[in-house]
């Protein structure tokens, strides 16, 4: 059984264009996740999946340059990307991640990962009151198989996992993993200038951490200083 880790990574983000390359401390918000990602000891491959559009030939020649396997597909069907990659690299599962989360956690991944595959799910995804840039999927690639066969609409394609999370219950076995209570006001995703600003602020005083960077030592920081979250509070996302 090979699991690998799919990481979703473009130039032309509409808020925040370029946002993967931009610089965190001492590395860009690219490999800071990839970095991070393969801490997770149930990965084991890291792949990260751009466009063949010439302006992603940047991450394209990153991954080169830092021997991070890289796949490059549709710009705008991702699910199709998605599956051409898996396929391209053996997965029988798929994590799906996205680069705009550099404070993914390796130790949730593997939480997520141990209960998808022991549970026999085709899609389980952690779930309810977490910190927005948290976020990780593991999918069986028979489940994306047949959702590239089925999908058609234009949202279908452009979101991995709407078709599988849409679908009639007799198709596809889907799970939800609701570890964190009370967190869905913060919001540690790339996606605005005030994110941006806020991590920055986050890495900065973390620089002289010894050890990784978890969500439990973020959450401390937070807590002893939680002017932090206002930086870009008013973008957070409810979740129930």
């Amino acid at each position: 059984m090979k699991i690998v880790a799919i990481i979703q990574a473009r130039m032309s983000s509409a808020r925040l264009p370029g946002k993967v390359m931009l610089k965190l401390g001492d590395k860009i918000v690219l490999e800071h996740v990839t970095s991070r990602v393969k801490l997770a000891k149930s990965i084991n491959q890291v792949v990260v999946a751009t466009s063949t559009d010439a302006s992603d030939d940047v991450i394209s020649q990153w991954c080169e340059e830092n021997q991070v396997d890289c796949y490059r597909g549709s710009l705008t069907d991702v699910l199709d990307r998605y599956v051409q990659a898996a396929t391209h690299f053996n997965a029988d599962y798929v994590v799906r991640i996205t680069a705009d989360c550099p404070l993914i956690d390796p130790h949730i991944i593997d939480e997520v990962v141990r209960f998808g595959v022991d549970g026999e799910y085709d899609a389980y995804a952690l779930a309810g009151a977490f910190p927005d840039g948290l976020d990780c999927q593991i999918f069986n690639f028979k489940a994306l198989a047949v959702a590239h066969l089925r999908a058609v609409t234009p949202t279908e394609r452009e979101h991995v996992g709407v078709f599988i999370e849409e679908s009639r219950p007799d198709l596809f076995k889907i799970g939800f993993y609701h570890k964190f209570e009370g967190l869905s006001d913060h919001r540690w995703t790339l996606d605005e200038p005030a994110d941006y600003q806020f991590l920055e602020e986050v890495f900065k005083y973390l620089a002289g951490t010894a050890n990784f960077i978890d969500t439990k030592t973020v959450l401390a920081l937070l807590n002893e200083k939680p002017f932090l979250k206002k930086i870009n509070g008013d973008f957070r996302q409810i979740r129930v």
